[in-house]
């Protein structure tokens, strides 16, 4: 017998590729990580990371990019890693939060970097979170066991035998392959595609939706009229890199936040659906409040079969964001309201949303109730015969949101926030099991659900609206109005609102939001390649009356798992992020102590994972078993 006859066999190593570098891809391999010891047997692994941007940050959080933009997340409330809060199988392995991260082993990390050390209450500069990504991937490295290569660059094809093909044209033979591509460019829609030819034809500027960061400013003339539609967080950014971005600055003095131009600003008339901005982050904690499971957008409610999102769905959330708001408000301020919590709290469980809920006898003041058609449309019903009165309606308005929000008095708004969070995770599991409709899917989540979530609880620092106010003051931003509307007349856009008796001519528009996702108008050759080939499936999405909605979401089961578009599963191909139906944590980091849902899929997906690369042997005893 030879010497190789009595070498005991071993399998050879396993080969895991995935598409996309950005913080999904690390939490994942965290994940991984914790759990290698218990499922993968002692297996040899290699790990292949693609993505043109650098791993870590990704896109989104590269190091190049400029350090005026923020996030709107405070340094306290951002972790890759889990802790005693998180639900998973796997074990958890405490790190060290931003904050925690910032305080001790980041600060020399961005002394080097040139950046300034952030406190826990802060909203840092990007570049923060960039670094700390970057630090959270090399120590998840590290504790990889498994060989780990980065490609700087993008793949364009997956073969049927599971090749992944980059632009170089390497190829890699991968055992599974993890598709985590965060937000994808895409083909400009009809609408945009008209726009342009009519912008251009006029000889008007016209920037369609899109990543702030990376859109070309320069037809932004100084001193130039410019309609913006979009009031949230594209528009905060574009309001930073067209106005400090071009060499303006801030003092204060006497209390009062003053703009000092630069002379090369142009002025930014700015309008959206609501007409307001996006609600200033809470500038509080208060000592217990957070997210809780639902009482009754739960599980049981919605059964197991297709739901109307209008009839099944809408009022168990309207009863939710009552119950939260008004809980907070009988427990932490009794002194504002005139019954007993118990019998205030009967009152909504036996409340249908058909019909207006009566608080005014048990709170008095109308800044402590909660209707959410109001907080959504704050200024419907209300017209302006002329600008200046508008625009003096809306300072006030800012001012007011800007002194409530940093009020803990005003709690119950805290409360609405973390119930928001519960409710995203319902409606993920619910859009994953494939209990709503194409149409309920894109109309009523992806688009308005989504749209108020971001609206209340995914707005700016409150910095950013004490600026957006000094620029009102220094004339460099102007209100629009809501339902804002855009045409082009006489080759000149002409802007107008339902709600203000005047109109805005500019010979510059810009779209100030990110486009909705549609997988089937990405310009990614590699998506491109599986949908047309059938491999992933993301039908056109079409409304009961037979009205295109576009392309949807990429479509995976429960477990991450894509889908082909014959319906089958596919066991080795797994989709990740915001371009996925139903993927858990696309929208944000999540917050300490808080059990955010990412944690969860990831640690589910990492422990699939591995159970699928195990060794031959031991996915044979665990089946025998």
């Amino acid at each position: 017998m030879s010497v190789a006859e009595l070498r005991p066999w071993k399998e050879p190593a396993a080969t895991i590729v995935f598409v996309g570098g950005g913080p999904r891809t690390v939490g994942l391999l965290e994940r991984f990580a914790a759990s290698a010891g218990e499922l993968l047997d002692g297996r040899e692994v290699e790990i292949h990371v693609v993505d043109p941007y650098p791993v870590g940050g990704g896109r989104i959080w590269r190091r190049e990019q400029s350090r005026l933009l923020w996030m709107n997340s405070m340094t306290s409330d951002v972790t890759i890693f889990t802790d005693e809060s998180v639900e998973c199988d796997g074990p958890v392995v405490p790190g060290p939060d931003l904050a925690t991260w910032v305080a001790g082993e980041g600060a020399v990390i961005l002394e080097k970097a040139g950046l300034e050390q952030p406190g826990p209450m802060d909203f840092p500069p990007r570049l923060v979170q960039a670094e700390y990504l970057a630090w959270v991937w090399e120590r998840v490295v590290r504790d990889l066991p498994a060989t780990v290569t980065t490609h700087r660059e993008r793949a364009v094809e997956l073969t049927a035998e599971r090749r992944v093909v980059l632009e170089s044209g390497r190829e890699i033979a991968a055992d599974a392959v993890v598709l985590a591509l965060g937000y994808l460019d895409r083909l400009p829609t009809a609408s945009e595609s008209a726009w342009a030819a009519q912008a251009a034809d006029a000889g008007l500027t016209y920037i369609p939706p899109g990543y702030t960061a990376d859109v070309d400013l320069d037809g932004l003339w100084p001193k130039a009229p410019v309609i913006v539609r979009g009031f949230g967080q594209a528009f905060i950014d574009l309001m930073v890199l067209l106005t400090e971005g071009r060499g303006g600055w801030y003092d204060e003095c006497a209390g009062l936040l003053t703009y000092h131009p630069s002379g090369e600003e142009p002025i930014l008339y700015v309008g959206s659906r609501r007409g307001v901005p996006y609600h200033a982050k809470l500038g509080y904690t208060v000592a217990g409040t957070k997210p809780v499971p639902t009482r009754y957008l739960t599980a049981e409610a919605l059964g197991d079969g297709l739901l109307d999102f209008d009839r099944d769905v809408a009022p168990l959330i309207e009863k939710e964001l009552a119950y939260a708001h008004y809980k907070q408000l009988f427990t932490a301020h009794p002194e504002r309201v005139r019954s007993s919590w118990e019998e205030f709290a009967n009152a909504l469980d036996t409340w249908t949303p058909d019909r207006e809920f009566e608080a005014t006898d048990a709170v008095p003041d109308p800044a402590d109730r909660f209707v959410r058609r109001e907080v959504d449309r704050p200024l419907d019903g209300l017209f302006f015969d002329d600008r200046a009165g508008f625009e003096r309606f809306m300072t006030e308005l800012i001012e007011g949101d800007l002194l409530r929000r940093a009020d803990p008095a005003y709690s119950a708004d805290l409360a609405v926030f973390n119930a928001l969070l519960s409710i995203y995770s319902v409606l993920s599991r619910a859009i994953t099991d494939g209990q709503l409709s194409d149409e309920d899917r894109v109309r009523r989540v992806e688009t308005e659900w989504h749209g108020f979530f971001s609206f209340v609880a995914s707005g700016p620092p409150p910095r950013r609206l004490e600026e957006l106010l000094a620029l009102h003051r220094a004339g460099i931003v102007r209100f629009a109005g809501p339902d804002l509307g855009v045409a082009i007349d006489n080759d000149q856009f002409v802007a107008t609102s339902p709600n203000v008796n005047e109109k805005i001519r500019a010979r510059a528009f810009v779209e100030a939001r990110l486009p909705r996702p549609d997988v089937l108008a990405t310009t990614d050759p590699l998506l491109r390649g599986l949908l047309d080939s059938g491999v992933l499936a993301a039908d056109e999405l079409f409304a009961a009356d037979g009205t295109s909605l576009g392309g949807g979401q990429l479509k995976a089961d429960s477990r991450s798992r894509a889908i082909r578009a014959d319906g089958s599963t596919q066991e080795e191909l797994f989709l990740l992020g915001p371009s996925v139906s139903g993927s858990a944590g696309s929208s944000g980091f999540s917050r300490p102590h808080f059990n955010g849902p990412g944690f969860g899929q990831n640690d589910a997906v990492a422990r699939d994972l591995l159970k699928l690369l195990a060794p031959t042997v031991r996915k044979e005893e665990r089946h025998a078993s």
